[in-house]
């Protein structure tokens, strides 16, 4: 069984509902995982933060405003009185349920419960259109079998449980939708996935049925060696390790979320990375064994980076010390990104600077701190283990003429990553796209 997952791109329009027929193979076991229509949840979000400002006035236009796109969506999304009528009925009611969080008192579960409405719309949407020209399709509610924990972490074998029970109650039925990002949490409560959204629902439903095959499907065909929107004679990658993925993943290839790596990973789960706009483009295939020793395969860049450098005398011949700064950010939820450390000094970088300035305060305690705001991580990709050599030292010379803030080399051996500032990123990935490619 496959599992295809499409954005919102690719359900943004009536035109683009109608053409995943074009893709998806009814005839073909698979699960469809859809995001909401592009540009719902940027809306929804706006609502939910003008009930929480107690502008209820606001909301309330925000939410007209929103509902008349989709009546223009289902005229010509639908082409029977049944199709118009069932869309109709749908966002009627959902959008009637927004419009009812002005009578109570809003919170952040409220809050949730909106958010998730958007993948609700487009699975129904695209459920209703098969309906409608004779596809059978079942429509799998998320909420029903996709569970995280007290640690926000998901619960696969909840979600392997649930969705094998309710797959075995359809034998016949060969295309299932469901929604991608939105779960229940630990209370039973509407909530979301956060990090990786659809992209990692799909690859926890992969994980959990043991699919053959996981399908991401975006606007761009697979991932690239390069930011094709700043360098110019990018290639897509055909072929790459799950590790590999993860890496330029995290570091900002913005086609995949590097969280969505780690499930199928875990199960050995092939991702296929295809173009929803170019369906016969190869795209990239991620797997267990797709790496290529002795070559440099990516270069990625990560913007909003905060580097904190500490200065300490009391880390020379200290033990202890990296670990008591460390529980710092531990504390604080903070991830860190980079690190680099001397004798008497240890410098990282964060990519969330909400607790920066509590941060701060309590490493302070331990010696002298500058912060260094406004940078980018820019990470290269490729067999860097012990048997090669001479690539750093490539890297390092593409970069030469640029001030680097930091480097970090020999932490994997699938990456070099370089800080600078980030006015100085695009001039760093042509740079290393010259030298290297």
């Amino acid at each position: 069984m496959k599992i295809l997952k499409f954005g919102g791109t690719s359900v943004g329009s009536a035109a683009r509902i109608k053409g995943l027929l074009e893709i998806v193979n009814p005839s073909e076991r698979q699960i469809v995982v859809l995001s909401a229509v592009a540009g719902t949840t940027n809306a929804l979000v706006e609502i939910g933060q003008a009930y929480l400002a107690g502008k209820k006035d606001e909301a309330k236009t925000l939410i007209k405003q929103h509902k008349d796109k989709y009546e223009l969506l289902i005229q010509e999304l639908f082409t029977t009185d049944a199709g118009y009528k069932n869309g109709k009925e749908l966002i009627d009611f959902h959008f009637n349920l927004i419009e009812g969080f002005s009578n109570e008192l809003f919170t952040a579960i409220e809050d949730k419960i909106i958010l998730a409405q958007g993948e609700l719309i487009s699975t129904a949407l695209f459920h209703f259109h098969c309906k409608e020209i004779g596809v059978e399709s079942v429509l799998l509610p998320a909420l029903d079998f996709m569970k995280i924990d007290d640690d926000n972490e998901p619960v696969v074998e909840f979600t392997s449980k649930q969705l094998s029970a309710i797959l075995a109650k359809n034998p016949e039925t060969s295309l299932f939708i469901t929604q991608g990002f939105i779960c229940r949490n630990a209370f039973g409560e509407i909530d979301n996935l956060r990090r990786g959204g659809s992209d990692y629902t799909a690859s926890l439903i992969g994980a959990a049925i043991k699919a053959t095959e996981v399908q991401i499907w975006t606007d761009i065909d697979g991932m690239h060696n390069n930011d094709p929107r700043v360098v110019k004679g990018t290639t897509p990658i055909k072929h790459l390790s799950f590790n590999e993925a993860a890496e330029l993943a995290y570091f900002g290839a913005k086609i995949l979320h590097p969280q969505s790596v780690f499930p199928a990973q875990k199960y050995n789960v092939p991702v296929r990375l295809l173009n929803t706009m170019d369906p016969k483009a190869e795209g990239t295939l991620i797997s267990e064994n797709g790496k290529v020793t002795g070559v440099i395969r990516a270069i990625a860049a990560k913007d909003g980076i905060t580097a904190i450098h500490i200065h300490s005398s009391r880390m020379l011949l200290a033990y202890g010390f990296l670990r008591r700064v460390f529980e710092i950010f531990e504390r604080y939820k903070t991830p860190i990104d980079m690190i680099t450390t001397s004798e008497v000094a240890v410098s990282v970088t964060i990519d969330d600077t909400k607790y920066l300035a509590d941060i701060i305060r309590e490493v302070e305690d331990f010696g002298t701190v500058s912060v260094d705001e406004g940078q980018t991580i820019v990470c290269v990709v490729g067999d860097f283990g012990l048997n090669t050599h001479g690539y750093a030292a490539r890297v390092l010379d593409a970069v030469k003429h640029l001030p680097v803030r930091m480097i970090s080399y020999g932490g994997s051996d699938y990456n070099v990553s370089i800080l600078l500032q980030s006015e100085h990123k695009t001039e760093a990935l042509r740079s290393l796209h010259n030298r290297l490619f």
